[in-house]
């Protein structure tokens, strides 16, 4: 790196640093409907975050830049965040330049976040067989990841592809494209595939289809992809875990293992068991209940596992997202 971007990075962020939130300085928000009271500053449900044994956060907002996903995460006191490194329903593609990693990185620094990801678009599809698409597919995907790489992000969360013909050439084609995106683009983020609810054509509903698709990677390729589960998208794939909680995990564990599990949603759902519906609700407030979230924020094979809430947001989402996790962690406290 040249002299000149150092400078600029090192000006960069020291002028974040100085220009970040206080209590006798609060930000004031701009009109949106993230926020009920003033950016940065803690909502009154927010609990305190020291004691979290696993990063435990939400998917919060870019808008007005991406360091504003910083003080929004001190809002609900997260100790965790997800975003979206660019627009996730838009092709637009777009660099993260060196001021603009120095902004984020030094905004976060800011805070009690101590682990990071982002969601790549909904609109990529690494298993299509339109050539076109695929292409144009990985060509995105490989722009996500050089984007998490320059921001620091310890993870990138991706849904497998929907195989639209034939399922066993799906899986092949998006192994063979997440092989080719991992040897262009290197770089410290670890790639987290999540498990869907399996609707139509959409691969990764099963265990034993992820752990298929896993399998497909080579070796050192393999080392730097784990997966990401959705408690709602596995509910509406048919896995019980209200009332076989305990077999769910077995068989979790037998089939893909623990050490790949890198990330956790703790998500409600709207949908039934085995609907293959993928609708978030509230914790507590859908049809799987809270019981299930209050076992895994207590279960020791989860204990450290870095766990973001993806549940809507409502009109007031700063008070409902520290709701949610106010409510976790009471889980946790054994409450």
């Amino acid at each position: 790196m040249s002299p000149a971007k150092k400078t600029a990075i090192a000006k960069t962020a020291s002028a974040v640093k100085k220009s970040a939130p206080t209590k006798k300085s609060p930000r004031k928000s701009t009109p949106s409907t993230w926020t009920d009271h003033a950016i940065g500053e803690p909502h009154p449900l927010a609990t305190a975050t020291s004691d979290d044994a696993a990063p435990l956060g939400a998917h919060v907002s870019i808008a007005g830049g991406m360091p504003e996903a910083a003080l929004r995460s001190r809002e609900i006191g997260a100790s965790a965040a997800q975003v979206f490194t660019k627009q996730a329903n838009r092709w637009a593609e777009r660099e993260i330049e060196p001021t603009e990693s120095a902004a984020y990185r030094a905004a976060f620094a800011t805070t009690d976040v101590r682990w990071q990801c982002a969601h790549d678009s909904y609109l990529i599809n690494l298993a299509s067989p339109d050539p076109v698409l695929r292409t144009r597919s990985i060509e995105s995907f490989r722009a996500e990841l050089r984007r998490c790489h320059a921001l620091g992000l310890d993870a990138l969360v991706s849904h497998p592809g929907n195989y639209m013909d034939e399922r066993a050439a799906g899986l092949s084609r998006n192994a063979e494209a997440i092989i080719e995106a991992l040897e262009a683009e290197v770089g410290p983020t670890r790639l987290l595939m999540e498990l869907t609810a399996g609707q139509g054509t959409v691969l990764g509903g099963t265990f034993e289809e992820m752990a298929d698709l896993l399998d497909r990677l080579p070796a050192p390729l393999a080392a730097r992809v784990g997966v990401c589960l959705d408690t709602a998208h596995i509910w509406a794939a048919g896995y019980d875990v209200c009332t076989d909680y305990d077999g769910v995990w077995d068989r979790f564990g037998d089939t893909i293992g623990f050490s790949r599990l890198g990330c956790l949603h703790l998500n409600d759902s709207k949908a039934a068991l085995g609907s293959h519906l993928d609708r978030h609700e509230l914790i507590g407030e859908g049809t799987m209940g809270a019981e299930p979230f209050r076992r895994i924020m207590t279960d020791p094979r989860l204990r450290h596992v870095p766990r973001i809430i993806e549940t809507p947001k409502g009109d007031a989402p700063a008070a409902t997202d520290a709701r949610m996790l106010s409510l976790l962690r009471s889980f946790a406290a054994g409450a």
